[in-house]
Parts: C-alpha cells; sequence; structure tokens
C-alpha cells in the first residue's frame, strides 16, 4: 500500500489540534475528573469509528450529496452542543446557589454529568459512561467528521488498491493517534483540576464552557 503518511499525519495532527466541540467535551470532562476525561475521548473516537465505517461503506457519501440529510444530523448535532450547555449552565448556577447557603449543602451537589470523583465505585463508574456518552453523540452528530472520512482520507488512497480497504486502514490510524492525543491532552487537563477546584473559579470555568457549547450549537444552526 503506497501512502504519503507524512502527509497524512500532518493533516490528521492539525484536525485534531484545532478546538472543537470533541476537544471541549474531553477537556471539560478531564478537569472533573481524569477518568471522565478518558471516558470521553474513548467515546468521542468511538463516534469517529461510526463515519469511517460509514465511509468505507459509501453512506457518508450519500449523506453529503443531500443536503436534507446533512442539515438533519447538523441540527441534531447543534441541539445536543445547546442542550449540554443549558444544562451545565443551570448545574453551575444550583451550584453558586447552594455554595452561598452553605458549604455542607454544596459538598452535596452532583454537577450536569454526574459525581466528579468518588472514593466508591458507582460514582465514578457512572460519569465514565456519561463521559463516554457525551464524547460518542458529539462526534456521531458532527458532520464535518463524517465529511473528513468521506473528503480528506480518499486523498490518500492508492488507486492501485481496494479503496474501501485503505480508507479502513487510514482510518484506524486516524482513531488510534486520536486517543493519544487525547489521553494526553487529559493528562495535562487533569493537572488544572486544583486550581479549578476554587469555588470562583470553577463557577467561571463552568460558566464559559457551558456557554461556549451553546455558542458552538448556535453557530452550527446559523450556518445550516
Amino acid at each position: 500500500m503506497s501512502v504519503d503518511f507524512v502527509g497524512f499525519l500532518g493533516v490528521v495532527l492539525v484536525a485534531y489540534v484545532v478546538p472543537g466541540p470533541d476537544f471541549l467535551v474531553v477537556v471539560r470532562a478531564a478537569t472533573e475528573h481524569p477518568a471522565r476525561g478518558r471516558a470521553a475521548a474513548l467515546g468521542a473516537q468511538t463516534g469517529l469509528c461510526v463515519h469511517m465505517l460509514a465511509a468505507a461503506v459509501g453512506l457518508s457519501l450519500i449523506a453529503a450529496r443531500s443536503p436534507a440529510v446533512y442539515d438533519t444530523i447538523k441540527l441534531l448535532g447543534a441541539a445536543y452542543l445547546v442542550h449540554l450547555g443549558v444544562r451545565a449552565v443551570l448545574a453551575a448556577r444550583r451550584a453558586a446557589r447552594e455554595r452561598a447557603a452553605g458549604p455542607e449543602r454544596a459538598c452535596g451537589l452532583a454537577d450536569v454529568a454526574g459525581p466528579r470523583t468518588s472514593a466508591r465505585n458507582g460514582p465514578v463508574h457512572g460519569g465514565r459512561r456519561s463521559g463516554f456518552t457525551q464524547g460518542f453523540v458529539t462526534n456521531v452528530l458532527n458532520p464535518k467528521a463524517a465529511l473528513f472520512f468521506l473528503s480528506v482520507l480518499p486523498q490518500f488512497v492508492n488507486g492501485g488498491g481496494s479503496a474501501s480497504r485503505q480508507i479502513f486502514f487510514l482510518g484506524t490510524l486516524d482513531i488510534v493517534i486520536g486517543v493519544a492525543y487525547w489521553f494526553a491532552l487529559v493528562a495535562v487537563a487533569a493537572r488544572l483540576r486544583a486550581f479549578l477546584a476554587r469555588p470562583k473559579v470553577r463557577h467561571r470555568w463552568e460558566l464559559t464552557t457551558s456557554w461556549l457549547f451553546i455558542g458552538i450549537g448556535l453557530g452550527l444552526v446559523a450556518t445550516a
């Protein structure tokens, strides 16, 4: 298989470094708990697997050539991001009220995606499931991810072999690179937990990321 791996790796790395909805989901989850951040990263990459398989069998081509299908996926993704943002804003405001009412009440507050940390397995596992789901749904409903596998990967396919197999191979390599990138990002973001544990800083962080979710979602609606 003759593939321009240098060019392919360059494109993939740029695609990951440029922040998008999945970047925000993973970073926010990582600052809540490293395990939750890794789960969100795996969910995001699993969502990419769906697009990769769709591109390999040609389903993404149908979506790309049908404006109605593309816009529907785009609006669903936008609605989900706005939903995450609104829930996060309400949770942040509720947390602020609880802290103002008394520290004993604030300690029992669960955030928008579930408990951040716990010495028990149940809450942590629940946070992992929630993180994985958010990462997965965010990327599955991201039509730009579908178009990446449909339009970018074929540029590195050798015409002498099976296009589907090569797309599958390159897509798998893309996903593996992404897992390594996300896990490194989670390790960095997790170090901010102590800083973000301060009530005022945490409140500002939650509101900022919440409104970013809403802004990205509304931006997608505006361009639909």
